[in-house]
């Protein structure tokens, strides 16, 4: 978590009211994504559709993502020393578009589903592009959408042209929102071990880049696209116009969330008809974030927010499970065994076949079956 610094010599310096809505706007903001798309995790585990079906992260894959997003974030470093900023973020802003709007057309798909009236006809498309022929033909785009799939797509690139357009923190956090509730919903971890590897690397990983160099903070403050929720803390003074923002990377709401939706996956395995362990790790979620926010407005500096968040999101389930005496249970129960192994093919936004859990591999992945490959949380 950070806050955006004035654009001038003149320090900018935020009211208490300013301060607290910006504060609280981004908790509230990174509690949706978690909530929903946690439930949307377990329908998504349930579904026997093999297109919306999640991608699962082994121990292995958990072990390496650290180290994989180190390379990345310090890469991202030198291309922001090396060559101008300008350029490269023209170049992600064009690459971000064309995800935000598969992420948001695929976040606003359910609810257009309800609100869609009974008497309009569905027609059913789809849009296939191939590579070879024969024993060597693939499938590089297989995009089956129907009449409302279309509608949901329309608007979705009006927030996406709104964005490349004028860069406004209000689409930002639409496609923000979108990208971090799809990355709950379609991540799953394979079991609470995994979670633990994940977490506890990317705790090493969050207070290395923040505490130790000025790499992480130099990418988040560079990188024009919506990896970040932002809030502005003058919004009082200058309405929607405002630009002095506190920002929450999308990371700090991912790898957390994506363990707080395998707790609410164990809740349901137990059958009890409780929610124990989702809700204990939920509110241990915004605990973490406010002890972040303390800690970061006390001192005036930059804060790791998964220094705070892991201990919290792993340190209070275990706590409540040791005293239900369902330790064991819990770590032995395997959210894979609901899930089997396949290479989903989406239904509700273009795919290069591949990864529906991170979009942006979705863009990059081969035809042939493989495990998740993500891109670092900011």
């Amino acid at each position: 978590m950070d806050s955006d610094g004035p654009p001038s010599g003149t320090a900018f310096v935020a009211t208490p009211e300013g301060t607290a809505l910006a504060y609280g706007s981004l908790v509230f903001m990174a509690l949706l994504p978690i909530f929903f798309g946690a439930l949307r995790s377990v329908n998504c585990g349930k579904s026997k559709n093999s297109s919306d079906m999640p991608e699962t992260i082994t121990g292995r894959d958990a072990a390496r993502f650290p180290i994989i997003a180190s390379c990345t974030l310090f890469g991202l470093y030198l291309f922001f020393k090396i060559f101008s900023q300008e350029y490269i973020n023209l170049l992600l802003s064009m690459y971000f578009f064309v995800l935000g709007i598969l992420a948001l057309s695929h976040t606003m798909s359910p609810f257009m589903n309800r609100i869609f009236p009974a008497n309009i006809p569905i027609k059913q498309y789809q849009l296939l592009f191939t590579q070879g022929s024969g024993e060597t033909k693939e499938e590089i785009v297989n995009y089956e959408f129907d009449t409302k799939d279309m509608i949901c797509l329309v608007i979705s690139t009006v927030v996406g042209v709104w964005y490349i357009l004028k860069k406004h923190w209000i689409a930002n956090n639409l496609f923000g929102l979108a990208f971090a509730l799809n990355g709950v919903e379609l991540l799953h971890l394979n079991n609470v071990s995994t979670g633990c590897i994940l977490l506890g690397g990317l705790f090493v990983y969050d207070v290395f880049w923040v505490f130790g160099t000025n790499v992480m903070v130099t990418v988040a403050k560079s990188f024009e696209a919506p990896i970040k929720l932002v809030f502005p803390q003058d919004l009082f003074e200058k309405g929607l116009g405002a630009n002095q923002f506190a920002m929450l990377g999308l990371g700090d709401i991912v790898i957390p969330g994506i363990f707080i939706a395998l707790l609410l996956r164990f809740d349901v395995s137990l059958k009890k008809n409780t929610r124990t362990y989702f809700y204990t790790s939920f509110l241990a979620y915004i605990f973490g974030l406010g002890m972040t926010i303390w800690v970061m407005h006390t001192f005036k500096h930059a804060q790791p927010a998964l220094l705070y968040l892991v201990p919290a999101c792993i340190g209070f389930p275990v706590v409540v499970a040791l005293l239900k005496g369902e330790l064991t249970e819990m770590f032995s129960y395997e959210s894979s065994e609901e899930v089997l192994p396949h290479t989903p093919r989406l239904t509700h936004y273009p795919t290069v076949s591949g990864s529906p859990a991170s979009l942006a591999n979705s863009m990059q992945s081969s035809s042939s079956p493989r495990r998740r490959r993500n891109n670092p949380p900011m």
